[in-house]
């Protein structure tokens, strides 16, 4: 198997004492897609700036297209393209300004710059504002210029860190379609990691989960589905959790797989859904627990993330922060 990305056992620490990695194994093969999904704090940006040699791992070996991250880091630098999660463009110039700056950054011939760069703004759908001030541009209309900069050298492997955050739904869209399209183009690797459960089921060809700097479980979207098993119920009760009492004889349950609570949600693994739910109804009011909403599905990403991380990923906070941040830089 061709590697693009192959970890072994790699420890990062700041500062003598924050373990942000704790022994990271992973490898993603060369022409894929893979998905980096954690909480906040869980390892995720680190790793990829360790990918990326902006970061030195304290232990273990991180190649990248088969180059040592370390001891080969200018061969890397030239394989790779990283978007950060971080406005990563000059707002007071123009988007083809921007794209010039970055191709003579790379290395671009000059007399191969102006094609380069015009496709680049047509391949991303700017070419109508090209000549226009960034800070005029929507903050889907700035991602996908971030991206189009990353890519101009046509890397072999694409790094990108919350790529779509604070995005409508139509621009995440848009944004996907381009990077799907180059993928498939120039058979580029792509490595992002996102609090998108959706866009790692649909665009990932590999996910991989990490919670507290260790890489937990990784398989195709379907692979992990799968592991989770049977359907999934989830009863919304009446306050915040249920004791550890009625916890356990509903975990006793034949038909239980697996029970788990998140807040107010008490979600229930089964493969007979049908006769496991007025079951465990009954229980929970015979406990004096109220039930008020119970719903059944097929399991998803967030019911496996849940399984292996032992919680729900959560977003809201790190998007509404990338937002205001953004906003207030194209207002100047």
């Amino acid at each position: 198997m061709d590697l693009a990305v192959d970890v072994e056992n790699v420890v990062k620490i700041y500062e003598g004492k924050t373990k942000a990695l704790d022994g990271v194994n992973l490898q993603v093969e060369s022409g894929k897609v893979f998905a980096l999904l954690g909480p906040n704090g869980s390892g995720k940006t680190t790793l990829i700036r360790i990918l990326t040699t902006q970061f030195k791992p304290n232990s273990g070996r991180a190649l990248v297209m088969g180059h040592d991250v370390t001891t080969e880091s200018e061969k890397v630098r030239r394989l790779v393209g990283y978007v950060p999660q971080e406005m990563s463009v000059w707002t007071d110039i123009t988007g083809y300004e921007n794209l010039l700056i970055y191709a003579k950054i790379y290395g671009v011939p000059s007399e191969t710059r102006k094609k380069l760069i015009l496709e680049a703004i047509d391949s991303i759908g700017l070419s109508d504002v090209g000549n226009t001030l960034v800070k005029s541009y929507s903050g889907g209309m700035i991602r996908r210029l971030e991206i189009a900069c990353a890519l101009l050298v046509r890397p072999k492997i694409l790094f990108l860190d919350e790529p779509t955050i604070g995005l409508d739904p139509v621009a995440r869209k848009v944004v996907w379609e381009k990077l799907t399209s180059f993928k498939k183009e120039f058979g580029t690797t792509v490595f992002f990691n996102t609090h998108y459960m959706d866009e790692a089921d649909l665009y990932s060809d590999q996910i991989g989960i990490i919670s507290r700097g260790k890489i937990i479980k990784t398989g195709t979207p379907e692979e992990l589905k799968r592991s989770v098993g049977g359907d999934v119920i989830t009863f919304e009760i009446e306050g915040d959790t249920v004791d550890d009492h009625v916890f356990d004889i509903i975990r006793r349950l034949e038909l239980v797989r697996e029970v788990t609570i998140h807040n107010s949600e008490l979600i229930v693994v089964t493969d007979d859904s049908e006769t496991a739910m007025p079951l465990v109804v009954r229980l929970l009011e015979g406990e004096g627990v109220t039930v008020e909403k119970v719903s059944m599905n097929k399991p998803n990403l967030d019911d496996v993330f849940l399984k292996y991380a032992g919680t729900r990923l959560e977003s809201g906070g790190s998007i509404k922060d990338v937002r205001q941040t953004r906003g207030r830089i194209r207002r100047g």
